[in-house]
């Protein structure tokens, strides 16, 4: 049964990831902490991101904005320290909570009011702030997303592009974290058992998530990015106050 359960929650979470770019590990997590316990659930997730990013990585390689992507990375970099001790010295509640209003109020801005902010070209100053704040996020709650959504908003990445850039993001930094949990352990032959469970339905996501993200228009894409954040947000909010 807890196989069944695992392969329908990998099937969602890669979904939306794949059709998305971003946003799976806050679907999975959550539901897999029904079945599993943490020290399984987080890596098991984080696992399911680099599958995914690498196979869209692979897919739609001539669609990445490197020059980004490195930038981003390396502000990111800078970020996810404070973002560890944020993790470790913060309120938990406080901020997870003050964080998920923030950005369903951000992305309410963003969908009801029009803003005529856009970068023609890549911007230093904005790569550094939407990558440092996107390693903060992360760091401390593993929601680096949403920042790298305001600075594909504001380049006007159209949903190939947005979707293949941030796995190019992803995938490194998800590596780093797989990393880091061999060495602490964490990832045990049931984690690796579990994980090659899911790729049975993780695969065929992510081929149907780039076939729905091509099907998306350019105008109407980042309606649907900024839904889905706040439907994540509101689950974090949730999760958060359980």
């Amino acid at each position: 049964m807890d196989n069944f359960i695992i392969l329908i929650i990998s099937f969602i979470a890669s979904l939306v990831r794949s059709t998305l770019g971003f946003g799976e590990a806050l679907v999975a997590v959550p539901l897999f902490l029904f079945f599993l316990p943490a020290d399984i659930a987080v890596p098991l997730s984080v696992m399911l991101s680099v599958a995914i990013a690498l196979v869209i990585v692979v897919q739609d390689h001539k669609k990445i904005h490197f020059y980004s992507a490195k930038w981003l990375i390396l502000y990111a970099a800078l970020g996810v320290p404070i973002g560890i001790i944020i993790l470790l010295y913060g309120n938990e509640i406080l901020l997870k909570t003050g964080l998920g209003i923030l950005i369903i109020l951000y992305s309410l801005y963003s969908l009801y009011f029009n803003s005529n902010k856009v970068l023609k070209e890549d911007n230093k100053f904005w790569l550094f702030v939407c990558g440092f704040l996107s390693g903060i996020f992360g760091g401390a709650y593993g929601l680096n997303g949403p920042p790298l959504v305001v600075y594909g908003n504001l380049r006007q990445w159209n949903p190939k592009y947005f979707r293949a850039t941030l796995q190019a993001y992803f995938l490194p930094v998800s590596l780093i974290s797989v990393v880091g949990y061999y060495a602490k352990g964490l990832v045990t032959p049931q984690v690796n058992t579990y994980f090659l469970i899911s790729l049975v339905t993780t695969i065929p996501a992510i081929f149907l998530g780039r076939y729905l993200n091509h099907q998306l228009k350019d105008g109407e894409f980042f309606k649907y990015v900024y839904w889905g954040l706040i439907v994540i947000s509101v689950i974090l909010i949730i999760c958060t106050l359980l």
